[in-house]
């Protein structure tokens, strides 16, 4: 589990693709907290660390995974959000994030906004009814707030520390980012869908 709160930018110094999926070696200052087999947000998707040596570490990306975030994008030289599980006795300072990427967004419009940055995302259909205004969504592994929504988009409001402490502040119009919706909306959509289908009877 994460909260959303990005503790480091890593570097993607390697990257090797074939049939049977991807191995990433990313450069990061966190490697001294992070062991063998430890889970770890990489641009909001968790993967498990293979190897852990000096200032990067390695972590491998299946398939499946490459189908269904936007980790297909990385390259060589790309920047990527990085975050440890966290601890029982962490402050949960973001909200509950799992890792687990719901789908890709892509970035429609940025624009400033004093000393923010408003980033519209588009979003797939399948995920807009777990975003509710003023909710919480996690882009590319970073804790956000929903600060307008439309019908088809998710806008987020980003300040100067977001900016500067995580990749979004690379983002440009027609960028894919890892969209996890709130699970708590999941969880609440399913205890509640056998009632729903009561009423359709």
């Amino acid at each position: 589990m994460f909260t959303g709160l990005i503790e480091d930018v890593g570097v993607v110094e390697a990257l090797e693709r074939d049939g049977d999926g991807a191995k990433l070696r990313i450069a990061s200052s966190l490697t001294g907290e992070l062991a063998l087999g430890d889970s770890i947000a990489v641009n909001g998707c968790c993967l498990t660390a293979i190897a852990v040596n000096g200032d990067h570490f390695e972590t491998e990306a299946m398939n499946q995974t490459l189908e269904v975030t936007a980790l297909d994008r990385v390259e060589q030289g790309s920047r990527v959000n990085l975050e440890l599980a966290m601890r029982a006795t962490d402050r949960l300072g973001g909200h509950i994030v799992q890792g687990h990427v719901d789908g890709v967004g892509t970035v429609s419009s940025i624009e400033g906004d004093g000393f923010a940055r408003r980033v519209r995302v588009d979003l797939p259909t399948q995920l807009l009814r777990y975003v509710v205004d003023k909710g919480s969504i996690t882009l590319s592994g970073v804790s956000l707030t929903v600060a307008e929504l439309g019908e088809t988009w998710a806008e987020v409001s980003l300040i100067p520390e977001t900016l500067e402490r995580t990749n979004l502040g690379d983002l440009a119009p027609g960028d894919r980012l890892n969209v996890e919706c709130d699970v708590v909306a999941k969880y609440v959509e399913r205890l509640m869908s056998p009632f729903a289908r009561k009423e359709q009877v």
